[in-house]
């Protein structure tokens, strides 16, 4: 009962997570991309972060849980001995490279805009999206038993 109810919010938050970023790239980047302004990403950036980055938080301590759950521990991560370890893994590391890119563009690539999106902004985002959505299949595999 324990591992559905962390399972259950960890889906939570991934919907929130996966949800919020494909709400960007889809519909705030292509208003950027038109109008050649910042105004609609900050204004989604501004009202998605209070949501999304404690949906990133449940997502890690929940994927931890579900990793000790499946009895893969954290000595046993980045060994990639078994499918399910493997799933674990490569989610973990995709999770490391969101974080530096995040950090990237609040330290480096947000400041320089000056109101004028880059096209490295928008590729940072359909990154960023597409390794949320890659996150989410790679879940679905721990079903059938992993990698």
């Amino acid at each position: 009962m324990k591992h559905h109810l962390v399972l259950l919010l960890h889906l939570l938050a991934a919907t929130i997570w996966v949800g919020g970023h494909l709400i960007l790239l889809l519909r705030y980047v292509p208003k950027a991309i038109k109008t050649k302004k910042l105004d609609e990403i900050s204004f989604f950036r501004k009202n998605f972060e209070p949501v999304g980055i404690p949906s990133l938080i449940v997502l890690l301590i929940t994927g931890i849980i579900m990793s000790y759950d499946f009895g893969v521990s954290n000595d046993q991560w980045f060994s990639f001995q078994n499918p399910i370890e493997k799933v674990i893994s490569i989610k973990l590391l995709l999770l490391i490279f969101s974080i530096m890119m995040a950090i990237s563009a609040v330290k480096f690539i947000f400041p320089k805009l000056r109101d004028k999106p880059t096209i490295l902004l928008y590729l940072l985002i359909t990154v960023v999206t597409l390794i949320a959505v890659t996150m989410v299949v790679l879940g679905s595999l721990i079903r059938i038993g992993g990698l």
